[in-house]
């Protein structure tokens, strides 16, 4: 009972924040007792549930250190903790990680988690007979759900009104709400039978025209938000080098996911954003292993992030956030430019064949904006040069954001020059498409992972480009593609392009989802 008091006091600063803001405390002041009433409740009535003499302490000190650390993200950069910020998290790899440790969190860490924790592992039990136990255990559980319907009782308008209109609100209840996104993510991710991984496209073949191979580099971009792309408006020049190209801009493309963890994966499936999951996306074979089926396109997978997120388990893979494969790393960061290194000999080698090389950048990753550029990209300042992006002020933030969509900006030109050294020989072709958009602080938001339905068009819009060589313009109706470019388009769209682009023929493809062919 003190530790539910405990959380309700101090692990519940974001929730009580957001609901001051709906409910003025001075208009409101009877209703929010009644919520905290119910919090408390809820909280004591779950503890109680799951609690015996053996499981109790053990359960109470997880909760209070995960809960610290869930009030800290959610103070600080305003994030959900839902099942895919979870998965997100579980997904992280150290150097990641890493970004986000900070002195503000360590004390979060020590003052809310580890004293409290200490506190709790000190404390005696009292041995009671198992009846008395049992006595006190439902007296209490009666008790929690009688204060609950009470409360719900008496403010019935106010809790129709509550439940309807503020659902995001619910989302920062901690612990609660992050107990329950913990078991959703385990219903979600894991079954009690094995996968069993449904082939896609097995009868796909590459329809041969005669012409030169092609040769396709694909760029999986990082938490590249559209409008802080000059090719798409924005009133700082981030895309100098791009805009010299003749590169075909998608100024509304939109994003399956606001994660990298749902994004990626999504994004090569041939599910839709509202069919997706992640254990269907998990049990079926996507547009790679389609490609893969042709036996006449060699696959390459280059990862300077986290990793392929399941894309590509099939294909060879190479990790490139490590010196020992990434020639150009300084400042203790592997540079995504590094990736172009060595891809010659993946071609020489396969030179009777299509290629697709997939190239997943680091990009904009956050919070640390300022590690993902070199000293040289830094045109914008002053930047803000710290993980706590609510230290720094705006301008600082949108400075060293924008210096790192300024670094991509130079990767892609640099893809593009890779390609042309190959224009008599190939058929080239460049796609970008980021997996995700970000947050920089409006209304308070930082990085991405919000819910979909309530993350804002930061997160969900993303910037898209494609680029052709010579040869490869006349397999393609180049006039037709910049006059729909303008158009809404998502990433359900990518796995059917990929597919059209290497005139492949299956079953599965969709020419209308093809952002090439489709009329």
């Amino acid at each position: 009972m003190y530790v539910s008091l405990f959380f309700l006091l101090f692990d519940n600063v974001a929730f009580f924040s957001g609901l001051f803001k709906v409910y003025p405390l001075e208009d409101n002041s009877a209703f929010l007792f009644s919520i905290a009433i119910i919090v408390f409740s809820f909280t004591v009535f779950i503890f109680t549930l799951l609690s015996s003499r053996w499981t109790l302490k053990p359960l109470l000190i997880v909760v209070v250190l995960i809960s610290a650390l869930t009030n800290y993200f959610m103070n600080t950069y305003h994030i959900v903790v839902d099942a895919s910020m979870i998965r997100n998290t579980l997904q992280t790899d150290l150097h990641e990680s890493m970004d986000l440790l900070s002195i503000k969190e360590l004390l979060y860490l020590i003052l809310l988690g580890i004293l409290p924790a200490f506190i709790i592992y000190k404390i005696p039990l009292q041995k009671r007979p198992f009846k008395k136990v049992l006595e006190s255990k439902v007296k209490t559980l009666i008790l929690s759900l009688v204060l609950i319907a009470i409360s719900l009782f008496s403010f019935n308008k106010y809790y129709t009104s509550f439940f309807r209109e503020h659902k995001p609100l619910r989302y920062t209840v901690n612990p609660l709400y992050w107990i329950y996104s913990t078991g959703k993510y385990i219903s979600l991710t894991y079954n009690s039978a094995p996968l069993v991984l449904k082939p896609m496209g097995i009868d796909a073949k590459v329809v041969a025209d005669g012409a030169v191979p092609k040769l396709v580099i694909m760029v999986v971009g990082e938490a590249a938000r559209a409008d802080h792309f000059s090719l798409n408006g924005y009133a700082r020049e981030t895309n100098p080098k791009l805009k010299m190209e003749e590169v075909i801009n998608f100024p509304n493309m939109y994003s399956c996911g606001t994660s990298t963890a749902v994004s990626v994966p999504c994004m090569f499936s041939l599910l839709s954003r509202d069919a997706y999951s992640y254990k269907k996306g998990r049990a079926q074979e996507n547009v790679i292993d389609v490609l893969k089926h042709t036996k006449k396109v060699a696959l390459l997978w280059r990862d300077n992030n986290s990793d392929s997120k399941g894309v590509a388990l099939r294909i060879p893979y190479e990790n490139y956030k490590i010196s020992q494969n990434n020639q150009i790393c300084s400042e203790g960061e592997c540079r995504d430019i590094g990736m172009l290194k060595g891809l010659d000999s993946f071609i020489r080698k396969h030179q009777d064949k299509d290629i697709l090389i997939v190239l997943h950048q680091m990009g904009n990753h956050g919070p640390a904006y300022y590690k993902r550029y070199t000293k040289a990209y830094e045109k914008f300042t002053p930047v803000c040069n710290t993980n706590q992006l609510e230290s720094c002020i705006k301008e600082e933030i949108t400075n060293a954001y924008d210096n790192a969509i300024l670094y991509t900006d130079t990767f892609l030109s640099k893809v593009i020059a890779f390609l042309k050294t190959y224009d008599k020989s190939h058929r080239t072709a460049m796609i970008y498409m980021a997996d995700h958009g970000e947050s920089l602080g409006e209304n308070g938001l930082y990085l991405h992972g919000l819910p979909y339905f309530m993350a804002p068009d930061a997160q969900k819009h993303i910037g898209a480009l494609m680029w052709f060589g010579t040869q490869m313009k006349r397999s393609i109706d180049i006039t037709h593609l910049q006059s729909i470019a303008s158009k809404k388009f998502s990433q359900d769209n990518l796995a059917y392009t990929l597919l059209g682009l290497f005139n492949v023929q299956t079953k599965v493809y969709q020419p209308k989802m093809d952002i090439l062919h489709a009329k």
